[in-house]
């Protein structure tokens, strides 16, 4: 069975960790901001073929807030993704990073080359993350920034309004449908998928989950030259949080990413498990904790 546990990062925050019952390759996920394991139903399966970890970002889920408030910069979630490794005994693995957790799972590449393996960069990209929002609704890229990040702010403020009313709307299957036929979320992600990760989902505290996503908003691009392990980047076609055609930017700086474009939004770890693990996979085989 699946378990969570408690660890020390660096600074002392006692950060909540996740352990997978699969077996085989370490993998560590860099999750999106507030979603849990089980949005990657294709790689926490026990049968996956691989020894998944991952952590709750500080303040969240049962991760405690630090002592310093401003300690939640992308920096912070590095050295608690360091901590994790540390306290499991894993040397190396393959990261995979969603969302705002590709910032994460890049920084990390850099900060601690000897540690990754493997870099797979599902629907996020290296820093400037709101400034990839909004192309498919023609938002032009000059404004999406400024747009995103004042969205965010008003969010952030409005937060204790927000939390009493977001914890009280019942998550059920109907609630979930409805959020796969928006256009944010499309229906190729399963019902008994989304709605577990709805009911958490809503519980956070929304001001602080907007704390959270103003500090990673701080993150800068990324000049990607440093990266030489294999890597592999996952774009959603409908993606209205992180533009493809950004995310291919990316792929090609750096010369030996490989690129997948699946016609889905943001959330694909949930819309296309099969073919996120197969991704993945393939990533495997291109490092070097598959023997050649």
């Amino acid at each position: 069975m699946s378990t969570s546990f408690n660890y020390l990062s660096s600074d002392g925050t006692c950060i909540r960790g996740w352990r997978g019952d699969g077996d085989g390759l370490p993998v560590i996920i860099s999750n999106g901001l507030g979603t849990i394991p089980q949005a990657w139903p294709g790689l926490v399966r026990p049968d996956s073929g691989y020894s998944v970890r991952t952590w709750y970002y500080r303040g969240t889920f049962g991760s405690e807030r630090p002592l310093d408030p401003s300690r939640i910069r992308v920096e912070d979630h590095v050295a608690d993704l360091v901590a994790l490794m540390d306290a499991e005994g894993i040397d190396r693995a393959l990261v995979a990073g969603w969302s705002i957790g590709v910032n994460i799972a890049f920084e990390m590449a850099e900060r601690h080359p000897d540690r990754v393996a493997g870099l797979m960069a599902v629907a996020g990209v290296p820093g400037g993350t709101f400034g990839t929002m909004g192309a498919p609704l023609r938002i032009p890229r000059r404004l999406r920034r400024p747009v995103a990040t004042r969205a965010a702010k008003v969010f952030r403020a409005t937060g204790g309004l927000m939390t009493p009313l977001m914890n009280a709307i019942p998550v059920n299957d109907r609630l979930a449908w409805l959020v796969t036929h928006s256009g944010f979320m499309l229906p190729a992600a399963r019902l008994d998928v989304v709605t577990p990760m709805l009911e958490e989902f809503l519980k956070q505290d929304w001001r602080w989950y907007m704390k959270l996503a103003v500090a990673a908003a701080e993150h800068h691009p990324m000049d990607v030259s440093f990266v030489k392990c294999p890597t592999t980047l996952v774009a959603g076609k409908w993606d209205v949080l992180t533009s493809m055609d950004d995310i291919v930017d990316t792929a090609s700086r750096i010369p030996h990413a490989q690129i997948t474009v699946l016609p889905g939004s943001h959330f694909l770890p949930m819309e296309y498990p099969e073919l996120v693990a197969t991704a993945l996979a393939e990533l495997a085989r291109r490092s070097d904790l598959v023997p050649t």
